[in-house]
């Protein structure tokens, strides 16, 4: 298999990419310092999937008692701020420029990188390697980025409070998600079909889903998106929506009640949620994911129905391979 596949096919591969992740991460955890992680801060860095891959691992880390936030890589590009004791980088592809030049330059530090292979640019810049072996993947991110979503998880388990999740069954919940919601991401899709703008709302690590969703719109289906903190988003910011944009959230709190006034409001809107007593309205569709473990393992689960209606965006849009038309030369380092 090439290491490279179509979007849909990759989504796909992401129960069998979770279980090799997991018989893969599990062992070399049982080897990693993890010392310098337990006092903090834990400062975690990335670049577009990645970066909201840090933000869900941070918000599920301080959820488990580990001082840990994230930051774009471009924030540490001032070496002379010491913003945390320990910085764990994530580059799906292990090649990032940004992310990678943040930890090289802070050789004196404990430095953590998570990507999907070793031998990579990233491996080259810090201290600790974690390859997620999470294999074949798409453009845009798929499998990697569940893959360091749950190496993330697996490690505050090692550094900190234990959460309880039962990860080998994980797989078979993805799979299950993956058969369970695709009758109502098709209809979810054709509810934000057209649409001029998409907002994508959540909080916690359901915050660093949202900033995932919008960046695989704008990617795949290349509509105009942004993610917005749950609260955030009433101050403001839902102003310009109306029937023309549409709205994506996650979660079963403040979410549930904002998706139904957006609906009312006649805004095009989709719930992603573990609860089971809201139903679709009139402009809302729901897609019910049952609940795994409170924060990362619901967001791995909640990425799939967002993955899967972006799909069908894209294809809708004669776009079912993400080809970048505006791609950067100077954001990959050579492996």
């Amino acid at each position: 298999m090439t290491d490279r596949v179509p979007y849909r096919e990759a989504i796909t591969l992401q129960p069998a990419a979770l279980d090799a992740c997991l018989k893969a991460v599990s062992g070399r955890l049982e080897a990693l310092d993890v010392a310098p992680l337990k006092s903090g801060p834990v400062v975690l860095a990335g670049i577009g999937a990645s970066l909201y891959a840090a933000v869900v691992a941070a918000a599920q880390m301080r959820s488990q008692g580990i001082r840990a936030f994230a930051l774009p890589g471009t924030d540490l590009y001032d070496a002379s701020v010491d913003a945390g004791s320990a910085y764990i980088a994530f580059s799906a592809s292990g090649r990032s420029e940004e992310p990678a030049h943040a930890m090289e330059l802070r050789p004196a530090a404990a430095t953590y990188g998570i990507a999907k292979a070793d031998a990579t640019p990233l491996s080259r810049v810090v201290k600790h390697m974690i390859a997620t072996d999470s294999g074949a993947d798409s453009g845009p991110n798929t499998t990697s980025y569940l893959g360091s979503l749950l190496t993330a998880a697996l490690l505050a388990d090692k550094v900190g409070t234990p959460s309880g999740a039962h990860w080998p069954e994980l797989s078979v919940r993805a799979a299950a998600t993956l058969d369970q919601t695709r009758k109502q991401a098709d209809k979810a899709a054709k509810l934000l079909s057209g649409k001029k703008s998409i907002d994508c709302v959540g909080a916690g690590c359901a915050y660093g889903t949202a900033g995932y969703a919008a960046l695989l719109i704008r990617e795949a289906a290349r509509i105009a998106a942004q993610d917005w903190d749950t609260l955030n988003f009433l101050h403001g910011p839902m102003e310009p929506n109306d029937k023309d944009s549409g709205v994506l959230l996650f979660g079963d709190g403040r979410e549930v009640k904002l998706a139904k006034d957006l609906a009312a409001f006649g805004i095009p809107s989709v719930l992603v949620t573990s609860r089971t007593d809201v139903d679709d309205e009139a402009n809302l569709v729901v897609i019910h994911v049952p609940g795994f473990s409170k924060g990362i393992g619901d967001a791995i689960l909640q990425a799939i129905p967002a993955q899967l209606l972006i799909a069908t965006l894209s294809e809708d849009a004669g776009l079912p391979v993400c080809n970048f038309r505006y791609r950067q030369t100077d954001t990959k380092r050579d492996v």
